[in-house]
């Protein structure tokens, strides 16, 4: 029995030496070298948004532009990303060859129409920014409301007409040209200084969910 005990505390201790041998490494690091002073460690990371409702009081707080979640999907606050992404690549200091400003790339008529005077100030305020392209969607949608309730469900050229794709294409082209896209039934389509396509704004930005969005003939972003 007393050789059978030294045997086992021989192996443990056998086990135990090797397996500090196998975790030693042929350098020291020295920690002294490395310093936290100076960074700033107060992280704040807004929870995922999980509910429609979390969505809308951050959207009727303004701070669209502050809303980020990785899970944007098929949501409002995805519909705007997507967009802007494809118009500037989400920058709002964004000027094209054509002089339309910022994120989502407004021309100066267009500013004008809900509120927004000062190009120069427009594009260096990312809040103003959001709330133009909210009331600009607002009143896109006012102007086509009777097309919306016509043509959604139907379609056009291969594609079925969403209401996102139809305010996705008049944000591109001015709801005017959308209605003659619709009531052509496609025939009539605008491309803008690009080759852009009504068409190919339809397509690309269908399925989104745009029912936020409520129908404003008078939206102003100021």
């Amino acid at each position: 029995m007393v050789k059978h005990i030294a045997g086992f505390t021989t192996l443990t201790l056998t086990v135990i030496v090797l397996l500090g041998t196998s975790f030693q490494t042929d350098e020291t690091i020295d920690l002294g070298n490395y310093s936290t002073e100076g960074l700033n460690l107060n992280y704040t990371v807004i929870d995922d948004i999980q509910e429609s409702d979390e969505l809308l009081a951050l959207l009727n707080e303004n701070d669209s532009d502050e809303a980020f979640t990785p899970y944007l999907g098929k949501s409002f606050v995805g519909f705007k990303e997507a967009l802007a992404f494809k118009e500037s690549g989400g920058n709002y200091n964004s000027v094209n060859t054509y002089g339309y400003l910022g994120k989502y790339q407004f021309g100066a008529s267009t500013l004008k129409l809900i509120g927004i005077h000062n190009p120069a100030k427009f594009l260096k305020n990312p809040r103003l920014q959001e709330k133009a392209f909210l009331a600009n969607t607002a009143r896109n949608k006012w102007i086509l409301r009777r097309d919306i309730k016509n043509f959604v469900g139907k379609r056009i050229n291969g594609i079925v007409v969403t209401e996102s794709g139809i305010l996705a294409a008049a944000h591109l082209a001015g709801p005017g040209s959308v209605k003659k896209y619709l009531r052509s039934y496609g025939l009539d389509n605008f491309a803008d200084g690009y080759g852009t396509t009504v068409y190919y704004y339809m397509k690309r930005f269908s399925g989104y969910d745009t029912s936020f969005v409520k129908p404003n003939r008078k939206a102003k972003a100021i």
